[in-house]
């Protein structure tokens, strides 16, 4: 068996298993193998029932009693209770039903779950069920949690990657000298161990050299880029800024000292005899798509033509309005390019900038369809850039004979982490926020809070506003241990509903949930609501970290905020606090603990986003099993910049050896 043969090549995978899997990104057996755990099952001891504590993963043993089931709404619901000398637990299964036949009063049987709030008792919702027997032989063992679709099971793909991996012969790249130097093991070891450790040591060894492998592909990838940038002459020399200025006097604010700055490092690039290759990294709102526009306008006025990707339709068209409304008295002419268009309209828009009827094009990846051809391509700039593999951002600058580029991120990364992964790039950091510009109020609480949190959101949308709340699942499932949005959702909806009523004044609030499962049409029309106003509160899980301006939001709130990072969290919370009104982040905390406290207390003392990130990376270390990776964070599955730090100074190190810098 080969790594490239097809996923339905291994024993027990079949056409219809192929196809599901399809849906996770598993097209052939090196997908498989590298479909990485994203957690593990550690099966421990049961605890008395009395130990049980809110936010806490739990395993139980007692008598089962008080078994129910009835249907609501659109779910059936078993509930029934366990107990033991020292208390009792409320359990909790949807979608369930056969589970009512092991639930006979007086059985003794070990559950095992996440520990949650319900009122004013305790409940795990979703456990898991064990024989005494069973669950003796998983003591001590962690078992792999991987992400899935449903039809496919954790168990189901636990089996495939052992089966490809009795089959295969994994060669490794790295000198075995260097891997015992580095106290890195093989490759094969590694895949193998990730996937069934013995304990969670083994796990952190194997999870070492794959991070290290993702990093070093990472970093010989910037360094094709940045030998090419280092040959490559300006051949779009731009000098005359004039209407640039007159941009920027008619703008109604002040730039600030940073912006200034940064758009006089563009300025010398653009106008030098080399390349512009240029990271501007910006907390959120900053302003950095104001610099953005400068550079683009300067090249129009050349006679040249610009491209602005984006990661979101949401954000393309808010980018293609903003551009339109201020550059078209420059005689600019606009287009817009996204997936949703028609292959009629598609076709056409390629036809205008082909003829270079369009001087500025904003989109998704559409601008990076091979049917897409420029006329005379000056610059290239990549909004939230980490958003973007290396080879889509390679596709845009394709478009042109070597293009200026400007790429911006608008995650804070400390600047040591900063020079290795823009290190194909010159830096820009704009730390200055616009002076009118309100801070952030912050709140960190528990989950006793949320009543009270609820109707402070109702408030704010009485009084004309939008709010925010952000959830780390899509729905309850096998694996389900945070609030999830679908049934979040109805409760939500419910408790404004009961408000409405308890306050006599009968005004509804609008909600809708939003996640990355939808469908893409589905999704940006929601957003596209929420941004016109129609929707007064979005629940959502991450998804819209990166790609909607809603000046209107005021209130941000993420439940289970502990089980993120401090800069994804930075990033959630920049959504809110864009428009004039005083606006909120309020951190849900679902679990207790003198960690979890000193982490959020950062975000709730701290606006600054390059501050919260350097606190979280004094913070965060191989603690946690996998850390809590950043969201998409430069599309690797495993590494995460903050906790893994000095394993990217060994792979810039190591890739520099192999390519000859010194």
């Amino acid at each position: 068996m080969q790594l490239t043969d097809p996923v339905k090549t291994v024993k027990g995978v079949g056409e219809k298993s192929a196809q599901l899997l399809e849906k996770l990104n598993i097209v052939s057996v090196e997908d498989l193998i590298r479909h990485y755990p994203r957690n593990y099952d550690d099966f421990e001891l049961p605890i008395k029932i009395s130990e049980a504590a809110e936010g806490r993963i739990v395993t139980v043993e007692g008598a089962v009693s008080r078994v129910t089931s009835m249907p609501n709404r659109r779910k059936k619901v078993v509930t029934c209770y366990v107990s033991d000398p020292s208390g009792a637990l409320k359990l909790v299964w949807f979608n369930q039903q056969y589970i009512v036949k092991l639930l006979k009063p007086g059985y003794r049987l070990i559950f095992r779950g996440t520990v949650k709030r319900d009122n004013a008792e305790l409940a795990i919702y979703q456990p898991k069920n064990y024989l005494k027997n069973d669950y003796v032989k998983l003591l001590g063992s962690l078992q792999p949690i991987y992400d899935l679709t449903k039809g496919i099971t954790s168990n189901f793909i636990s089996k495939a990657v052992k089966q490809a991996l009795s089959e295969i012969s994994i060669d490794d790249p790295l000198p075995a000298s260097f891997r015992k130097e580095n106290d890195l093991p093989k490759l094969s070891d590694a895949i193998k161990t990730i996937h069934f450790p013995k304990n969670k040591q083994e796990a952190l060894h194997a999870r070492r050299r794959l991070v290290f492998e993702e990093f070093l592909d990472f970093m010989l990838a910037l360094r094709k880029l940045k030998s090419k940038k280092e040959e490559a002459k300006n051949n779009y020399v731009i000098t005359d800024f004039d209407a640039c200025d007159d941009l920027i006097k008619g703008l109604p604010f002040k730039l600030t000292g940073a912006q200034v700055k940064t758009f006089t490092d563009i300025k010398r690039d653009m106008s030098s005899d080399r390349l512009m290759s240029r990271m501007v990294e910006g907390d959120v709102g900053s302003g950095k798509t104001v610099i953005a526009m400068l550079a683009v306008l300067s090249v129009v006025k050349a006679g040249y033509q610009a491209a602005v990707m984006v990661p979101t339709e949401v954000l393309a068209k808010q980018h293609y309005a903003d551009f339109e409304e201020k550059l078209v008295r420059y005689g600019a002419k606009i287009e817009l390019l996204v997936g949703s268009m028609t292959a009629a309209q598609k076709k056409k828009a390629y036809e205008r900038i082909e003829k270079h009827e369009v001087d500025v094009v904003i989109g998704t990846h559409a601008l990076i369809q091979d049917a897409l051809n420029f006329d005379n391509l000056a610059l290239a700039v990549i909004d939230e850039q980490h958003r973007f593999g290396v080879n889509q951002r390679k596709a845009l600058k394709d478009k042109g004979l070597h293009p200026h580029i400007l790429s911006m991120s608008a995650t804070p990364i400390p600047r040591s982490l900063s020079l290795i992964l823009y290190g194909d790039m010159d830096l820009s950091v704009i730390n200055e926020m616009p002076a009118e510009r309100l801070p952030i109020k912050n709140a960190v609480v528990d989950t006793g809070y949320r009543p009270t949190a609820l109707n402070f959101i109702r408030k704010e949308v009485l009084n004309g506003h939008q709010a925010y709340i952000i959830c780390p699942l899509v729905e309850e499932s096998e694996d389900a241990d945070g609030e999830n949005v679908i049934d979040y959702t109805d409760n939500v909806r419910d408790f404004f509903a009961t408000s409405a009523i308890k306050q006599g004044d009968g005004k509804l609030v609008n909600v809708e949930y939003l996640h990355g499962k939808m469908k893409p049409a589905e999704k940006n029309t929601i957003m596209e609501r929420f941004a016109a106003g129609e929707i007064d509160v979005l629940i959502s899980t991450t998804v819209i970290e990166v790609g909607v301006n809603v000046k209107n939001a005021t209130v941000m709130m993420v439940e289970n905020s502990e089980r993120f990072g401090l800069a994804q969290l930075h990033q959630l919370r920049g959504r809110v606090g864009r428009g004039a009104a005083q606006s909120y982040c309020i951190f849900m905390k679902g679990c207790e603990g003198k960690d979890v406290d000193e982490r959020l207390d950062i975000l709730k003392n701290n606006n600054d986003g390059f501050k919260v990130a350097e606190e979280d990376l004094r913070l965060r270390g191989p603690g946690d099993l996998f850390g809590i990776r950043q969201s998409g964070e430069l599309s690797w599955k495993l590494a995460d910049i903050y906790a893994d730090a000095p394993l990217l100074s060994l792979a810039s190190e190591y890739a520099n050896k192999l390519t000859n810098i010194s």
